[in-house]
């Protein structure tokens, strides 16, 4: 019987599978990407708020110092009781009598305001004529006395101290009214402490002036330094980049800083002090980014080309100093000689701390201070158009 034999099929036998081949489609060109102008100074101010970051001590110069100066400064010249008057009576014949005039003239002075007899402004001792004097010269007594024979008194009083000016007054009115000396003109007073009147109210715009000169000058020139030493301005000379775009976007970083600085500011004198801010917040929050920005330019231009950060430091201080001292931060300065105003308040620092004082105690508005804008505005721009034209990468 026959049988069928069968082979299996080798692989060289199976058809083969076929081949779809994918034909390369035709790419579509991507339009090349264009950066806008200010596409530059973007990227660059982006990256200089990320580096405060890594900047710790700015928090505690720049918002904690303010406040911890402007809590010193308020509690010691806060509103207070009128200062003791302390006199020394040289001991002699009529000695007695007269400690004791005064201590009737005080009374009688705490009485007629209502006052209890503990609070009289009036503190008298006797001592021996040498011990007395000694006493006085050394700053322990604002007055000494002396009671005469023939009923007179004679003062020893220092005309260079004005408590010792003031103590003469108060401790010969006193005496007379003592003596039976009777005021034929009828007088009234009238105590006034208003916010607003204040020393801390004067106080707290020249902190906030000072502070943003302080951070504008220190935060953009010791970086322009820092930058230098550490060879980072050479690898941003081989970029794309504009010189007027780094320049201006280390300047406007301040503005950042700037909105928490002036709400801490405000907000520490209102909420502590209980100051009133009479003028639009607008106005202060544009007068601080007008500061930040000025004086931004003037660290610009201090430190473009300063290559060490003692040399920038030296500097730095060299262009500030004046202003402490002149522009009214923590005095006014009025007290300077009228002949040296002028030159005063050509100081960037002097406008904007009468700006500030201005628009927060008296509600003036940006329209009435033209004058002390137009100061910040040349000085910023001046300062950063010559930065512009001397700075140097290395």
């Amino acid at each position: 019987m026959a049988t069928e034999a069968t082979t299996p099929e080798t692989p060289e036998m199976t058809p083969k599978a076929s081949k779809i081949v994918k034909l390369d489609q035709p790419r579509i060109p991507v339009p090349a990407r264009h950066n806008g102008r200010w596409s530059g100074y973007r990227h660059l101010l982006w990256a200089r708020i990320l580096e405060l970051k890594r900047e710790p001590e700015v928090i505690f110069w720049v918002f904690i110092f303010p406040l911890l100066l402007a809590a010193g400064l308020g509690i010691a010249f806060r509103n207070k009781p009128a200062d003791v008057t302390s006199v020394v009576v040289i001991e002699g014949a009529g000695a007695q009598k007269t400690l004791a005039m005064l201590q009737n003239s005080a009374d009688r002075s705490s009485s007629d305001k209502r006052e209890s007899t503990k609070s009289s402004t009036i503190r008298a001792t006797v001592l021996d004529r040498n011990a007395a004097l000694n006493a006085f010269h050394v700053g322990k007594y604002d007055l000494a006395i002396e009671a005469n024979p023939d009923g007179s008194y004679t003062y020893y009083y220092d005309p260079a101290r004005p408590e010792s000016v003031l103590s003469r007054a108060e401790i010969d009115a006193a005496l007379q009214s003592a003596a039976g000396r009777k005021d034929t003109l009828p007088t009234s007073t009238q105590s006034s402490s208003e916010p607003g009147s204040r020393y801390i109210d004067f106080l707290i715009p020249g902190l906030l002036g000072m502070n943003l000169m302080n951070s504008g000058m220190w935060g953009v020139g010791f970086a322009l330094v820092e930058m230098r030493q550490r060879k980072l301005l050479k690898r941003f000379v081989a970029t794309p980049m504009r010189r007027s775009d780094f320049l201006l976007a280390l300047t406007s970083s301040r503005l950042v800083l700037m909105v928490i600085e002036v709400g801490l500011l405000l907000g520490f004198g209102v909420l502590v002090f209980h100051m009133r801010v009479q003028g639009s917040i607008l106005s202060v929050i544009f007068l601080g980014m007008l500061g930040a920005v000025t004086f931004g330019g003037v660290g610009l231009l201090t430190a473009c080309r300063a290559q060490k950060i003692e040399s920038v430091s030296g500097l730095i201080n060299l262009v500030m100093m004046p202003m402490w001292i002149f522009s009214g931060v923590f005095f006014s300065y009025d007290k300077f000689p009228a002949m040296a105003h002028p030159f005063i308040r050509a100081l960037p620092l002097t406008a904007l701390n009468d700006a500030l004082r201005a628009t927060i105690i008296e509600g003036a508005t940006l329209g009435s201070q033209s004058g002390r804008l137009l100061v910040l505005a040349v000085w910023g721009g001046v300062s950063f158009v010559l930065a512009l034209r001397w700075f140097r990468w290395t």
